[in-house]
């Protein structure tokens, strides 16, 4: 019996007890195992306490004499919790997350045995990092990496079976202080934004002292039997199926969106929701998405940072618990064709020390105006970096689903909604008036009326645009589902950061001409609207008429991720980030290598998958059937019966027999375009070639011809779990 067979069997027949998760209250549990301020208090002493407090909420460096007082508490609560290892938790750019578990123990010298943790190994490690991907920045015998803390994120406990792990957030940097992971540019882009928006919040409220980003993901994935799955190579290698062929029932009937949660995958929700909770991550929402076995997850908003670390951890934790339920969750943007494939849309915001959200309109002239000037810096700061913003949310899996149905397209454009666009539009038909200090209307803008309406939900959020203002916040709707956010809010960080520093130079060199400093702040933003309006689209993002709309605006859209990354190594884009102190020009080279290597192994990969799929499943499945029928065929003629009795065998065999041949000529072509691809010693140039010239030329074709054998081969004799039933299979 193969596989697949006998995995509906095991499926069906199975009657063994589900796991059962207690109803637990949820203020209970949360952050039962995360080291936060409230239990530092009860273990650190004071000083200990107040230095780590103000690391926190300040980004003061702790005394290396105090870590040793932090580092004693923090492994005192760790073992009250049954803790015998500790770990330095990191994100390489591998696009994974990283760990090297250490014991407590060791050994005086005289050989007696005692727990230790201290300052230095909290603050500081050396995992060996000769096989993180470096982009060129140290050759491969040059292992040495460090590992340093990151305050700002609280350590956390990790339970994996009975053991337990203290994880330490940390960033991961080169012996030279390049940087190798996700977290240290990101942490940057926030200072410098950081430091450029309180400046800017400054013309209307001294107060104000410092300005976090703030990040709501929503986190979209696939739930699968593991049985099935496991049955398949493809999802096994790459987490996606290279072939299938769609089922009678997809998504077309949308009865799966928001539906009643199928039990099995309930009773997997509130398990890994309950180990959320318990490591701090606030989910909140939880719904059935518009494919068949599609499913997402939300929590509340939380500083870019920790949130980023959430949801990276998350997506690990939902990987570990569905196994516990004989599930699998995949994470890949497009991992069944025909049907929706899985975003992260990133909402974003930005919130002030005094509690005002910067993108929440406010009831008065002067803190709508602060909302306009941040409003409109956001919209400038797209339309000027584009391309970069496009860029971050570049991968091989994103490029199966930016432009599909269920996703916007590769053009960056920004939705506003139609208030707003009215009143950019208002301030915008005054480019010939001169602002004065009796402009009352211009200045209130009637915010105060029409806002209140859009905060209403009176405009549509437009799920065709990959950038959309809703209400309080912008969603950035185009981030992939396996990605990291880091890549994508470390861009968006940088980038308003940059354009609030000029914004300000601007409003500043007007005030010293003389200008009044609200009128000042009108001239800029009326320019600003001016310039980048052509960025602002209201419409349907998937129509070719937005499309044929965009190259007459002269608007980028780079469809694959090779030509994409270009973006990221332009002289613009050096200058952006050196100016900004999140990326040396030596980083993005390398991130830039790093990320077309990563492509090329991708697509390279799937290209064996699919050949090995297909000469060593596809085909000997459908030589077998092709045999059934030949024999049928001469069997009916040795009976003497006349060419009408055996005419639709032979135009199946005859089907069948053009498949075959056409799959194995194609695969036997895209081996020897490998070898060719794989001599190109040029980062860029292959990946390109692995994109135009393998993925491009021979991924849809040979998929093609398998989908229509598995239409025509006995079904008893096709060897790989279908749609239909790892779909519909629970």
């Amino acid at each position: 019996m193969s596989l697949r067979f006998n995995a509906i069997e095991t499926i069906s027949s199975d009657q063994g007890a589900p796991v059962v998760t207690p109803n637990l209250k949820i203020t209970g549990i949360f952050n039962e195992n995360v080291f936060t301020l409230q239990t530092a208090r009860q273990y650190l002493s004071d000083e200990g306490y107040k230095s780590l407090l103000t690391s926190v909420r300040g980004g003061k460096k702790i005394d290396r004499n105090v870590a040793n007082q932090i580092a004693n508490g923090l492994r005192a609560w760790a073992e009250s919790k049954g803790v015998t290892h500790y770990t330095h938790w990191f994100q390489p750019l591998t696009g994974t997350t990283a760990e090297k578990h250490d014991s407590f123990f060791t050994l005086k010298g005289d050989g007696t045995p005692i727990e230790e943790f201290d300052g230095a190994a909290l603050i500081q490690q050396e995992p060996d990092a000769s096989s993180f991907p470096s982009g060129g920045l140290r050759a491969t015998f040059e292992a040495r990496g460090y590992t340093a803390w990151d305050p700002s994120s609280p350590a956390f406990i990790i339970e994996i079976g009975h053991g337990k792990t203290l994880c330490i957030p940390t960033i991961f940097i080169s012996y030279t202080g390049a940087s190798l992971d996700y977290k240290a540019p990101l942490l940057k882009a926030l200072e410098s934004l950081n430091k450029s928006a309180v400046e800017v919040c400054n013309y209307f409220d001294k107060n104000v002292t410092k300005v976090t980003a703030t990040l709501g993901w929503e986190q979209e994935y696939f739930v699968i039997d593991e049985r099935l799955a496991h049955a398949r190579p493809d999802i096994v290698q790459c987490g996606r199926t290279v072939f299938g062929a769609s089922p009678a029932k997809g998504q077309q009937l949308e009865d799966h969106y928001f539906g009643s949660i199928p039990e099995r995958v309930y009773a997997f929700m509130r398990d890994f929701e309950q180990e959320a909770y318990k490591l701090g991550i606030p989910l909140r929402t939880r719904h059935n998405e518009v494919a068949p076995s599609q499913f997402e997850c939300a929590p509340i908003f939380e500083e870019v940072n920790i949130a980023v670390d959430h949801n990276t951890l998350l997506m690990d934790l939902m990987n570990r618990v569905a196994r516990r339920h004989q599930l699998i969750v995949l994470l890949h943007e497009k991992p069944f064709a025909g049907i929706n494939g899985s975003g992260k849309h990133n909402n974003w915001s930005m919130a002030t020390d005094t509690g005002v959200n910067l993108l929440a309109p406010g009831k008065t002239p002067k803190t709508n105006l602060m909302f306009l000037t941040f409003f409109v810096n956001i919209i400038k700061a797209v339309h000027d970096n584009a391309d970069i913003l496009r860029a971050s949310i570049a991968s091989e899996p994103n490029d199966h689903r930016l432009g599909a149905n269920e996703a916007p397209p590769a053009i960056i454009s920004v939705f506003v909604g139609q208030y707003l666009a009215k009143v950019l539009s208002d301030i915008e038909s005054r480019v010939n008036t001169k602002f004065d200090e009796q402009d009352e209307a211009i200045l209130k803008l009637d915010l105060h009326r029409s806002i209140p309406e859009l905060m209403l939900d009176n405009t549509d959020r437009n799920r065709t645009s990959p950038f959309a203002f809703t209400g309080n916040k912008f969603e950035f709707r185009a981030v992939g589902s396996s990605a990291n956010c880091a890549i994508s809010m470390t861009v968006l960080n940088t980038i308003m950061a940059d354009t609030l520093r000029k914004f300000k130079q601007e409003v500043d060199a007007l005030i010293e001409k003389g200008e009044k400093k609200e009128i000042a702040i009108m001239h800029v933003i009326q320019r600003y609207i001016v310039e980048s309006k052509k960025v602002l689209f209201e419409g349907d993002g998937y129509s070719q008429d937005w499309h044929d709309e965009a190259a007459r605006r002269g608007l980028p859209n780079v469809k694959t991720t090779p030509l994409a990354l270009d973006a990221m190594v332009t002289e613009k884009a050096k200058h952006l980030f050196e100016s900004n102190g999140v990326y040396t020009h030596v980083e993005l080279e390398a991130r830039h290598e790093i990320e077309l290597e990563k492509y090329t192994k991708k697509v390279q990969i799937e290209s064996r998958i699919m050949g090995d799929l297909a000469i060593n499943h596809i085909l000997p499945a459908a030589i077998r059937y092709q045999n059934e029928l030949l024999a049928n065929v001469n069997g009916l003629k040795a009976a003497g019966l006349g060419k009408e009795a055996y005419q639709s065998q032979l135009d199946i065999l005859t089907a069948v027999s053009k498949h075959i041949q056409v799959i194995h000529q194609q695969v036997d072509q895209m081996v020897e375009a490998r070898k060719k691809a794989n001599a190109i010693e040029n980062a860029r140039e292959k990946a390109i070639a692995y994109d135009k010239d393998i993925k491009a030329v021979y991924f849809d074709e040979i998929r093609y011809h398998v989908d229509k054998l598995e239409h025509l081969v006995d079904d008893d004799l096709w060897t790989l779990p279908k749609y239909r039933e790892m779909l519909f299979i629970r």
